[in-house]
Formats: structure tokens, C-alpha cells, sequence
């Protein structure tokens, strides 16, 4: 990726470290091979995503999008290549380093939502901080901030059950980043929800990611979930076939 933003001062023209992101990006997969049994799922996949990047990864089903999504986030294992977050390869890292490289490190969004039934709004945004020892001063601090970010701030001791579809995703989302992560993994986050808090869902995702400057992998069959994205991965039978 190569953006460049020009700007003018004192009669010269700078261009604006912008382009530097392309030297350290967030995250970068090289040559990522992945099998379920005899099947190559994944096949020399490669790419990176730079911060505050929006990429959306896109082909028919079964073509290794949700497989290569569990690979960044380290629930699959490679068979073969890497993948750096940040530059520290997660390839050999033991289940204790990955998970916590996942606490740390990336935040997920999923279809289905996987609040926890029993913990409120707020004990679900807050849990992802107490897995990482923060303070509860601070806890409580951070919580109240993502809870407004996401318009959520008067439901926060509500119940999943008592939240709608829409809302429950909001409240999802602001776990995905109150720890502040490198990367968001999202898998289908408006599949199970109608259009217009679809529309709010992707609108909230872009202007959070903006703001953070953190970066999004984004799986989606939906053109207007991608449309959000500066550009499209787009794979088939496991292989890079456009990567916008």
C-alpha cells in the first residue's frame, strides 16, 4: 500500500509520512499454507495491513476466508509461512503466548455476537481489561468511554437478553476495542442483523477504526460491509486472486 498525502508549506511541497506505513505495517502474512487433512485450504497466501487500513477479505464460499481469519488470529496453526503482528511471529508461539498475543494484541467481531448471557453490557466490554489486569479505576474509565462511543452508555447494565441484535453488536464492537488492540478480526459482524443496523454497524466500525487508527480485517459477502474498506482481498480455492 502506498498512500501519499501532499501538502504545501512555505512554497514546497512535503509529502506527509503516510507512506511510511507501508515500510512497518500492523500486520503482515507471507506465503501462508493451511491444510485440513489432504486439502490445501489456504495456499501461499500473502498480503499486509497497514494501521487504521480497513481490508476486507471477499470470495465464494469456501474459498479459506474464515480459515485465514482463524490463522491471524492464531486459533488455527500454519502449515507453512508467517504471520507478524506487529513484527513478532505468531507461527511458533506456544497456546500460553498466543493467547495472550489475542488479549493484547487483537480484538474480535463475530456474526453471532458471543456476548457472555449472565455478565451486563458492561461486564462485557470491561472483561477483555480485567483478562489483562488493569486497574478497576481505570476499568471503569474505559468501559464508560466505548460504552458512549457506541451509544450504549444508558444500557450498560442490561442483559444480553434485553439487548437488541443491533445493539448487542455495538456492544460487542466496544469489547473488540476497549484494550485497544492492533487489529480487529471481524467475521460476517452484520450477517445476522437487518439492513438498517447493518448500515449502523459499518458506519460504526469505520468511524471507531478512523479514530483509533487500528486496523480491520473485515470477512464479508455483504458489497456494502466492503464497500468501508480501502480495499478488497479477494481469494479463491485458497489463492490471492485480486488484492485491490
Amino acid at each position: 500500500m502506498s498512500r501519499r498525502r501532499w501538502r504545501f508549506r512555505g512554497g514546497r511541497v512535503h509529502v506527509a509520512r503516510m507512506a511510511l506505513v507501508a515500510i512497518e505495517p500492523v500486520l503482515q502474512v507471507a506465503s501462508v499454507v493451511k491444510h485440513y487433512g489432504t486439502r490445501r485450504v489456504l495456499d501461499a497466501v500473502s498480503f499486509s495491513v497497514a494501521a487504521g487500513e480497513r481490508v476486507a477479505l471477499t470470495g465464494p464460499s469456501g474459498s479459506g476466508k474464515t480459515t485465514l481469519l482463524n490463522c491471524l488470529g492464531g486459533v488455527d496453526r500454519l502449515d507453512a509461512g508467517d504471520i507478524t503482528l506487529h513484527g513478532r511471529s505468531i507461527a511458533n508461539l506456544d497456546g500460553n503466548e498466543l493467547a495472550r498475543l489475542r488479549r493484547e494484541r487483537v480484538g474480535t467481531v463475530f456474526q453471532f455476537f458471543h456476548l457472555l448471557p449472565t455478565l451486563t453490557a458492561a461486564e462485557n466490554v470491561e472483561l477483555p481489561l480485567q483478562l489483562l489486569g488493569v486497574a478497576a479505576e481505570e476499568r471503569a474509565v474505559r468501559v464508560k468511554d466505548f460504552l458512549q462511543r457506541v451509544g450504549l452508555v444508558a444500557r450498560a447494565e442490561a442483559l444480553p437478553s434485553q439487548l437488541s441484535g443491533g445493539e448487542q453488536q455495538r456492544v460487542a464492537i466496544a469489547r473488540a476495542l476497549v484494550h485497544r488492540p492492533d487489529l480487529i478480526l471481524a467475521d460476517e459482524p452484520t450477517g445476522n442483523l437487518d439492513s438498517t443496523n447493518g448500515a449502523n454497524i459499518l458506519a460504526l466500525l469505520r468511524e471507531l477504526t478512523d479514530e483509533t487508527k487500528t486496523a480491520l480485517v473485515l470477512v464479508t459477502h455483504s458489497e456494502e460491509a466492503a464497500a468501508i474498506c480501502h480495499r478488497r482481498i479477494h481469494l479463491r480455492d485458497g489463492r490471492v486472486v485480486d488484492a485491490g
